[in-house]
């Protein structure tokens, strides 16, 4: 997926599991265009993850492997606990 068009990734930050929304909406509205190209690489890789495996890795049930990913996954948390809790 093109790191550029952000319509699409709009649409892949849409899951079918309310937390995940909560989670990863608010963050791609908010961050996504602060992050590096690299960063915004490992984003849109994360979004090819599973929902279960999303789900357990940003409530903290597991962690992914590769260490990109983990990085991402942290990131998410700590700007979404930053920022505090938004409309959705």
């Amino acid at each position: 997926m093109d790191i550029n068009n952000k319509a699409r990734i709009h649409w892949a930050c849409r899951r079918g599991m309310r937390e995940l929304d909560i989670s990863i909406m608010p963050f791609f509205e908010y961050e996504y265009d602060s992050l590096s190209d690299d960063e915004k690489h490992i984003f849109v890789r994360l979004l090819e993850c599973p929902d279960p495996d999303l789900f357990n890795w940003l409530m903290n049930h597991g962690r992914p492997e590769d260490e990109a990913l983990f990085g991402m996954v942290q990131l998410i948390q700590s700007r979404n606990q930053a920022r505090g809790p938004v409309e959705q």
